[in-house]
């Protein structure tokens, strides 16, 4: 067989090469852009006030607790007719397209409490990360019906976070003294996103969930 001339050598080294950066861009465009994180996490000076100020109390009434009391998944102002549930999707979610103006049917998704991305719409849950037993048992209880559904379906403040199904379940209604997500690189916000919610409803905290949340503010802030 006779040698490769020397065209020959750099036709083939041009394919390869133009073939290399077809798949450099193509990686890069299938490379999930960065998260979005709720609003109205506050800085850590701020946080760290927020926590002084909150009241120590033991959880009560949690046997009284149902979920029915918190109305949630409405339709919220300046939405558009969109549910809480919606809107966070559509607000927090990548390439998101929407059918009847409002209800996802695909996109991309990062549930940052375990940094895992889905483009599955239902895998795709909505958090409140002060779950609404931990309200009741924390003050809630004494709200009327319609404080309790601002609270719920709250999408102003660091309420509601996107997570896969399997890191909502595994969160719960754990407090910070019991749970933490798995992803490390979000903790400080995670910490100081709590603090602000229970200093913004006038929640109290218990008195290991207060030392909890003051070494997470140390630790990771």
């Amino acid at each position: 067989m006779r040698p490769w001339t020397l065209p020959a050598r750099r036709a083939v080294a041009a394919i390869a090469a133009a073939a290399l950066a077809i798949i450099t861009v193509l990686a890069v465009d299938t490379t999930p852009a960065q998260a979005v994180r709720p609003p109205g996490i506050p800085s850590t000076s701020t946080a760290q006030s927020e926590l002084n100020g909150l009241t120590v109390a033991s959880e009560s009434h949690g046997d009284s607790y149902d979920r029915s009391l918190f109305p949630h998944w409405r339709s919220v102002s300046g939405s558009g007719g969109c549910t809480a549930r919606q809107y966070v999707l559509k607000r927090d979610g990548n390439n998101v397209v929407t059918s009847d103006g409002c209800q996802p049917t695909s996109g991309s998704w990062q549930s940052d409490f375990d940094n895992v991305w889905t483009t599955t719409v239902s895998n795709a849950t909505i958090d409140h990360v002060v779950a609404l037993s931990e309200a009741w048992a924390s003050g809630a209880w004494s709200w009327s019906t319609a404080q309790r559904q601002a609270f719920a379906n709250d999408i102003n403040s660091p309420q509601l976070w996107i997570a896969t199904s399997s890191a909502n379940s595994s969160k719960g209604d754990k407090d910070p003294a019991e749970w933490m997500p798995t992803n490390t690189a979000v903790r400080c916000d995670y910490v100081k996103a709590w603090i602000h919610v229970k200093s913004l409803y006038n929640l109290s905290v218990d008195s290991a969930e207060k030392s909890a949340l003051q070494s997470h503010l140390n630790s990771y802030c």
